[in-house]
């Protein structure tokens, strides 16, 4: 008798608790129950940034985010995924959803051109799941050939004209193979390449110039129009308002970021103008995967801000073949 008592008992919870556990979860505001919620507010780096900046989240497990603005516009978004940018509106409320796949260190910047100190609105989210492998982290190629990527890397010869990847196809002369492989040409500057070129003996009958067309060609054939067209974007969102849309170095926020609106004291550097794209004894004695380590690092000393944790590697490598746009007449 006892136990079929309880037997009732219990029918009767289930019946009586189901509903009630229904009702509590329509009550309850979004994320209440299973997601961890974030209260963030966006005000300029010059008067704080992101508030909170650090942050924890589990693999699998979404982090729901309410997100305003305290003073002017601002983007939020989360390198390293594939999550959409939102706007995030001064009095407004923005809501957002996000779960993680793999652990590790992930970080959230501005999107919108903000502030002289956009590029410091940045904050830390630190994904911790035990269920997710730990994935062998590779170093960029910077690092693996060792580069200095501070140092000098001026070229000993430029060009005497902007050389053109169609001259060099219509010179009609085989490039040798290892000029076709991509990632050769990334260990190289072109003007190391146009010094390699220059002394083989099937260019004897060539020009410097057209020696030049044929680095421009072997350029051209290491990327393709998709990569070009992802890494114009890029630049386009992130880069072109220091480096300018031509890549002169003299784009709209430059000014605030030149020696005079930046003393030394404020971060230990000088803070050197913009990179000039343009230049080419800068540029074409610069390898791509110098390039790369300038985007994946930063430049310590000219206010280069760090891309690593936020492009993916193919990102990186696309905004590169971009850049030779600046030097070379590509298709």
């Amino acid at each position: 008798m006892k136990a079929e008592r309880l037997a009732r008992l219990f029918v009767i919870g289930l019946f009586l608790g189901l509903p009630l556990a229904i009702l509590i979860a329509r009550w309850l505001p979004p994320g209440s129950a299973s997601e961890q919620t974030v209260e963030m507010h966006a005000k300029m780096a010059e008067s704080g940034g992101w508030t909170p900046s650090d942050l924890t989240a589990e693999v699998g497990e979404p982090l729901h985010f309410r997100l305003t603005s305290d003073d002017v516009v601002h983007g939020f978004a989360i390198g390293q995924s594939d999550w959409p940018a939102v706007d995030v509106n001064p009095g407004e409320v923005t809501e957002a959803t996000i779960t993680f796949e793999k652990p590790g260190k992930y970080v959230f910047y501005c999107t919108r051109w903000c502030g002289p100190g956009h590029w410091r609105m940045r904050g830390v989210i630190e994904v911790s799941g035990r269920t997710a492998a730990e994935q062998e982290i590779e170093q960029p190629l910077y690092a693996v050939l060792g580069l200095d990527i501070d140092a000098p890397h001026l070229a000993a010869v430029i060009p005497l004209q902007r050389p053109s990847a169609r001259r060099g196809a219509s010179l009609g002369i085989p490039i040798p193979k290892m000029f076709q492989d991509p990632e050769y040409l990334r260990r190289h500057s072109p003007a190391e390449t146009w010094s390699i070129l220059r002394a083989d003996t099937f260019t004897q009958e060539l020009n410097d110039d057209q020696v030049w067309d044929l680095v421009a060609l072997a350029w051209q054939n290491s990327t393709s129009s998709a990569a070009l067209a992802l890494g114009q974007q890029l630049y386009t969102q992130n880069c072109a308002a220091c480096h300018g849309e031509t890549g002169s170095g003299e784009g709209v926020m430059a000014t605030s970021i030149s020696p005079e609106a930046q003393p030394t004291a404020e971060s230990g550097h000088d803070h050197r103008p913009p990179a000039n794209f343009t230049d080419p004894e800068m540029m074409l004695g610069a390898s791509p995967a110098l390039l790369q380590g300038k985007i994946i690092r930063g430049g310590m000393g000219s206010g280069m801000p760090y891309w690593g944790p936020i492009f993916t590697e193919e990102q990186t490598w696309a905004l590169v073949d971009y850049l030779w746009t600046f030097q070379f007449d590509l298709y």
